[in-house]
């Protein structure tokens, strides 16, 4: 593999809209669409993405390195400890993630070494960046409107998993999973688990679907390739395990926009909870 721009290979399938599928989930030692344990409500996670100086942005993807001291020190004065979606997702499972909260970093922008390791690193946190696996050392050339960034490299992304930092997928090429072949899931799904576990040297546990975009079956080939878990955008039917919601973060985000997102992923987690009750109860009368 190059050692700087690390692609292998894309995977050749086009990308249709289809609408998520509703068909009933299926039963599994991971069911889909069940709620993590320990609870109904999800876990707070916080989606980034690139953390950098930009003067323009149009996708609104990319936080102030000042900005971002602000946030993490927020979370620190409320007592919170940002940690990567793997470690929260274990010490969920044992029922003590109560002040946890997820740090995700989706696309893999080389900036994140640059300003948001050392500012997480001062205060004990953690955090996962997803990387797109056969766009290593390269740039970011799906968004077409945005300003170019450079991606980590094969080096990068191994020394980071050598320090600590989870390292998880977001697919081979960036396309959006629903609507693909089923063939095409499998090969997103399990070549970039297996490329990405021979850069970092273990298991690769995470994904997150690009775009945030998942329907069921993307979600079905997701687990049956592996992983533990997945990280989706919005709270949906699939809301789970594999379809982990999470709040987008900006740069203009600040300390009462942040507790505002806190209270409206509450929210949406009692609203899904009820719909998900209120669809069971409807199929059992089935």
């Amino acid at each position: 593999m190059d050692n700087e721009r690390g692609t292998v290979r894309s995977a050749q399938a086009g990308v249709s809209n289809a609408q998520p599928h509703r068909a009933r989930l299926p039963r599994s030692r991971h069911p889909v669409g069940e709620p993590p344990i320990p609870g109904p409500a999800s876990p707070w996670i916080l989606m980034y993405h690139s953390v950098a100086v930009e003067k323009e942005d149009p996708y609104r993807l990319t936080v102030s390195p000042e900005r971002f001291a602000e946030q993490i020190a927020w979370l620190h004065r409320r007592g919170r400890r940002g940690v990567s979606v793997r470690e929260l997702m274990r010490a969920r499972a044992l029922g003590r993630d109560e002040k946890l909260v997820g740090l995700t970093f989706d696309d893999g922008y080389a900036d994140f070494a640059r300003y948001a390791v050392p500012i997480l690193q001062a205060y004990g946190f953690t955090a996962t960046a997803y990387v797109v696996a056969d766009l290593l050392g390269r740039d970011n050339d799906w968004d077409v409107e945005g300003p170019r960034k450079k991606l980590l490299t094969v080096q990068e992304v191994t020394e980071l998993a050598a320090a600590g930092w989870e390292i998880g997928s977001h697919g081979l090429g960036h396309q959006s999973l629903p609507g693909l072949p089923a063939e095409a899931l499998t090969v997103q799904a399990r070549e970039s688990r297996r490329l990405l576990e021979d850069v970092v040297g273990g298991p690769v546990t995470g994904f997150c679907y690009p775009y945030g975009a998942v329907d069921l079956p993307a979600a079905l080939a997701v687990r049956d390739a592996g992983y533990d878990y997945a990280c989706a955008i919005a709270h949906s039917p699939l809301t789970g395990r594999f379809a982990l919601p999470r709040c987008y973060v900006g740069d203009r985000d600040g300390a009462w926009r942040l507790r505002a997102k806190k209270g409206r992923h509450r929210l949406r987690d009692a609203v899904t909870e009820l719909r998900r009750t209120r669809r069971e109860r409807w199929e059992r009368r089935r």
